[in-house]
């Protein structure tokens, strides 16, 4: 097996994800958090909560409806842009995206490209059918929204939301006034998001139904070069990849002074975007050379984007750098285009002058992140496999075993797990050798392994294991709840804590 099948089997096996409905033949691109997924997912989403909304105190999260009315994306024009190129299979009569049919054979980068030019790529590199070899039809657009009848006629109509952005858009008016009207005011939601994508793959990366962190900041735009703390990341380096260095894939390292200055990146969007590259490489603790700011060029991003760079990981499993999340300037766009819509006023006064907000969005895929840590924290040593995770995303806080079955340590051994578990996120096991026990909690990436035996049935101390290096203290039980803590908290070190167990 190749490592993101060995990733799939693990993650299948011990229950972080699992194709949905497999009982019925589950459909590509629909996937369940089993038990360990949804406590590092529910982690990574606190987290990103914790960080970007205390960036500003005028930012805060919302929840809103994944169902909305037609007229909402006739405003925001998905219903007339939201399209991906599709072509098909004269003889099997299979479909596939056009641009990653071309990527995939071709090996390059065609993204942006309309479908008349990739119709003349595919006709004069003479490619078919990757599944029978048959030749293939010409490049067209197909919608991926989803669309919902409402009501007992079916006559209303409505679509799932393809992005977790349109609620702010439409909840602006009321949180402006809510808030005090002030600006910047920034609105968070985590939730839902549905692409009816014509041939999912990639496994987990590449989704039907998926979960977005998404932050819209509304802004004065003739704010756009004045921004609080600007001091504290005026020579913070970015790791950018500029369009005009897409071919060669050149990261360029430049302080935000000098991409402000030189780069003319208006310093409210640098200051943004520094902060996303911090949370990638402070918080989720990638390694810098792993992580890169790409721009997408006028051809690539969205027409309303001003200014689109995409936070990319170098991911083994899926070949390279691929994007997790974006910085993207949206202008005036969508305000003005629900303005039109609803005929409900945006148009706000700030400052004594009349201006409709431009926004700025953070848009983070969070079923890609979850898959990035599987990936990057993944590892395979002679005796075991595991996954280093840093402690802020181990689904459990330590595990608690008795080595044996028998001689009443496992009793001994529930009340460590009681006492513990009502403070930290404790695993108990007791079936199996001690060795296969702790080959279980490396797999799915606990750090810290406790193991009562017969030595402390007589002086109350057990033994504690580090995942990263294999080695193990002896401490008192009276004093693993402190220690525990500390270590969380990165107040001490693992080699500081009882004696060292040779």
């Amino acid at each position: 097996m190749n490592k993101l099948e060995k990733i799939i089997d693990i993650a299948t096996k011990r229950g972080f994800f699992y194709p949905s409905a497999e009982y019925y033949g589950a459909k590509a691109g629909f996937w369940t958090y089993g038990h360990l997924g949804k406590l590092i997912k529910n982690k990574w989403e606190n987290l990103w909560r914790c960080y970007f909304l205390s960036l500003n105190d005028n930012y805060f999260e919302i929840e809103g409806s994944y169902i909305l009315p037609k007229e909402v994306f006739v405003s925001s024009g998905h219903l007339k842009n939201f399209n991906d190129p599709l072509t098909s299979c004269k003889k099997c009569n299979f479909r596939f995206r056009a641009d990653q049919l071309i990527e995939d054979d071709l090996n390059t980068n065609v993204e942006g490209v309309k479908e008349k030019a990739l119709d003349k790529i595919i006709k004069d590199n003479k490619l078919k059918c990757p599944r029978c070899g048959g030749s293939l039809d010409d490049v067209k657009w197909f919608n991926m929204m989803f669309e919902v009848k409402l009501g007992s006629t079916g006559e209303e109509i409505a679509y799932l939301s393809p992005e977790t952005a349109q609620n702010p858009f439409l909840s602006f008016k009321r949180q402006f006034l809510a808030l005090r009207e002030r600006l910047p005011m920034g609105l968070a939601m985590i939730g839902k998001a549905f692409r009816n994508e014509i041939s999912p793959r990639q496994g987990f990366f590449r989704l039907r139904e998926f979960t977005q962190a998404e932050l819209q900041i509304f802004f004065d735009p003739n704010k756009i070069e004045d921004t609080d703390n600007w001091s504290k990341i005026i020579n913070y380096k970015l790791r950018l990849c500029l369009s005009k260095d897409k071919e060669s894939r050149k990261i360029t390292e430049i302080s935000c002074d000098e991409a402000n200055k030189k780069l003319k990146l208006p310093k409210f969007y640098l200051y943004n975007l520094a902060h996303m590259q911090k949370f990638y490489l402070g918080e989720l603790k990638i390694d810098k050379k792993d992580f890169r700011l790409r721009e997408l060029d006028e051809g690539e991003r969205a027409f309303y984007n001003k200014i689109h760079f995409d936070c990319e990981i170098n991911l083994e499993t899926l070949g390279g750098f691929k994007e997790v999340a974006g910085c993207h300037y949206r202008g005036d766009h969508d305000l003005k285009g629900h303005q039109e819509g609803s005929k409900e006023k945006l148009e706000i006064l700030h400052e004594n002058k009349r201006v409709i907000p431009h926004v700025l969005e953070l848009s983070f895929g969070i079923d890609r992140n979850i898959w990035a840590l599987l990936d990057i924290f993944f590892k395979e040593e002679k005796e075991r496999t595991l996954f280093a995770f840093p402690r802020e995303f181990s689904p459990f806080d330590a595990a608690v075993f008795p080595l044996v079955n028998k001689d009443n340590l496992p009793k001994k051994a529930k009340e460590v797990y009681k006492m513990l578990n009502s403070t930290f996120r404790t695993f108990y096991d007791h079936t199996g050798s001690i060795g296969k026990m702790y080959r279980r909690i490396d797999e799915i990436g606990i750090i810290y392994g406790i193991t009562v035996d017969h030595q402390t049935l007589k002086d109350n101390t057990v033994t504690i294991r580090n995942r990263d290096d294999m080695s193990q203290r002896r401490i008192k039980i009276k004093d693993l709840r402190d220690s525990l803590d500390k270590l969380n908290k990165n107040l001490i070190k693992f080699g500081k804590i009882g004696k060292l167990v040779k």
